[in-house]
Order: C-alpha cells, then sequence, then structure tokens
C-alpha cells in the first residue's frame, strides 16, 4: 500500500513543480524529479536509493521512510505523468466538437507532454513492465483508461468519416508513432510541439482516410 505521504503526493503533483502547493508537495516534486535523471542515467535497475539519496540531497534513512523502495518511486512517475496526461486531454476536449479536431487535441496534448518531459518519457518508456503487484495494476489502470478515450476519439471520426478502420490498430499505431519520439527529435529540424503534432496529424490523418480509398480501388480492379 502506498504511504499517506506518498499518496499525499500522488494527488498533488501537477505538473512535477506546481506553483501553489505546500513546501512539502514541492521537496517531494523536486525529489522525483531527481528519481528521473538517476533513472535516466543509470536505469531503473542500476539505480539504488543511495544513488537517489545522494542525488536529492535526503538522506538515506529520509527516502526509505517516505517511499520504502526505488519501485514507489518509479509508481509515482508513472502514475503522475498518465494521470496528467490525462486528466489535462480531458480538459482540452471539453471545448472541441468536431471529431478531427478532437484527434488533433489528442495529439498534441501528448506530444507536448512528451517533449516537456523527455528524460521522464524515456525512463516510462524503458520501465514499463517493471512495476508488479498493487503498484502496477494501478497504473495499468490509468493507461486504460487513457486508451479508452483514445479508442473513442477514434470510433467518433470514424462513424463521422464512414471509414472502414480499425480503431484499436488506429490508435495503437499512433501511440507508436509518438510514444518513440525521444529518440529522434530535434528542434531545430522538427520544430516544437505544436508543427510537429500538426504534422504527425496530417500523416495520421490521410493515412486513415486514404485506407478506404485503397480498398475501394482494390474492389474495382
Amino acid at each position: 500500500m502506498v504511504s499517506p505521504a506518498t499518496s499525499r503526493l500522488a494527488a498533488s503533483l501537477r505538473p512535477l513543480s506546481p506553483p501553489g502547493k505546500s513546501r512539502f508537495d514541492r521537496r517531494l516534486a523536486k525529489i522525483l524529479t531527481h528519481a528521473i535523471n538517476v533513472f535516466y542515467e543509470k536505469g531503473y535497475e542500476g539505480a539504488s536509493m543511495r544513488d537517489l539519496s545522494r542525488t536529492s540531497g535526503m538522506s538515506l534513512a529520509g527516502m526509505y521512510h517516505y517511499f520504502e523502495s526505488k519501485e514507489k518511486l518509479l509508481f509515482l512517475i508513472q502514475k503522475h505523468t498518465f494521470t496528467t496526461i490525462v486528466d489535462e486531454l480531458r480538459e482540452k476536449l471539453v471545448s472541441a466538437g468536431d471529431p478531427e479536431e478532437r484527434i488533433r487535441i489528442l495529439i498534441l496534448n501528448h506530444l507536448e507532454y512528451f517533449l516537456a518531459n523527455q528524460k521522464a518519457m524515456k525512463v516510462l518508456s524503458h520501465e514499463d513492465e517493471v512495476l508488479k503487484n498493487g503498484f502496477g495494476a494501478e497504473v495499468r489502470a490509468v493507461k486504460r483508461e487513457y486508451y479508452r478515450i483514445c479508442i473513442g476519439l477514434l470510433e467518433d471520426f470514424k462513424r463521422a468519416s464512414r471509414l472502414t478502420f480499425s480503431p484499436r490498430v488506429a490508435v495503437m499505431s499512433l501511440f507508436g508513432m509518438m510514444n518513440w519520439i525521444y529518440t529522434w527529435y530535434n528542434p531545430r529540424v522538427d520544430g516544437d510541439a505544436a508543427k510537429l503534432a500538426g504534422e504527425m496529424g496530417d500523416i495520421f490523418l490521410r493515412g486513415i482516410r486514404n485506407g478506404k480509398n485503397a480498398k475501394k480501388a482494390a474492389r474495382v480492379n
């Protein structure tokens, strides 16, 4: 189970250095940021609680008091990340009704967070299956909720455009496009999140639409 201290952190972190939060929450947010850096540099398996203690400036005893293990730190990083992405997406979708616009909001929201937190995203991509038991189940629940939202957006677009693609394949393909940008992204060449999201959205939506045309052409020939 998550301790009261870390439960307070998980409920309050938005983003990792939030304005207007208590001194306690800001301190713990900084520790998570340091933990991301350690996991990024050494990998989860290579990092120790002593490394995390040294980097954060917290005593080893204090680190164990609040977190008990490095797994709990990774859990809080993952839960914060996916909860933030989902909450921000929900908020942005409220004022958008057009199915295509809503997909473009999804893409921009995802890329904005990823590009602003590239080290965290590398950690999450490489340590995706580390968490076990209750920690892993809680994070997977947030991920499933995100997946359900995305599937819903693609199903709405499919109905509105009278297309025949698989929303599941489309969503998983889109995640594949977005989740690994930290490996190749160059802001001088690729532009900011808005520019990249616009181009990625064009490619993705054009592919879905052209799939229908390709099927028609195949039947004619």
